[in-house]
């Protein structure tokens, strides 16, 4: 696995969250993803696609920067802080967030199979 190619799979990830692109989305997040939500919920690839297909989640902007990578092996972990304005069911979100996120190769793709994600002060 090459960094370049984690860093193409996460502009990829990022312009598929801010146009909510649910096929893109599909493709690129592993069935069995889990993702730990600021609020301690842990959330399914289902879930989060509900949230686009359904509107609920809205991205008027966002901008990631600071971004670590590790490879080991067929994985890579990722670190970035996102900074982010839209609304999750009609409330605002606003504020930078520190993401990390587990990168898997499958074959020729590479999948998030786990991540999460905090406020930054």
């Amino acid at each position: 696995m090459k960094t370049e190619a984690v860093v193409n799979a996460e502009i990829e990830l990022l312009t598929a969250i801010k146009n909510a692109d649910v096929s893109t989305l599909e493709k690129i997040l592993h069935d069995d993803l889990l993702f730990n939500l600021p609020d301690g919920n842990t959330i399914t690839k289902a879930f989060d696609l509900d949230s686009y297909r359904s509107g609920k989640m809205q991205v008027e902007s966002l901008e990631a920067s600071d971004q670590i990578i590790n490879i080991i092996d067929d994985v890579a972990i990722v670190t970035v802080a996102v900074s982010l304005k839209g609304t999750y069911d009609k409330t605002p979100i606003n504020g930078v967030l520190k993401y990390i996120r587990v990168w898997k190769q499958f074959d020729e793709n590479l999948k998030v199979i786990a991540g999460s994600c905090i406020p930054l002060a």
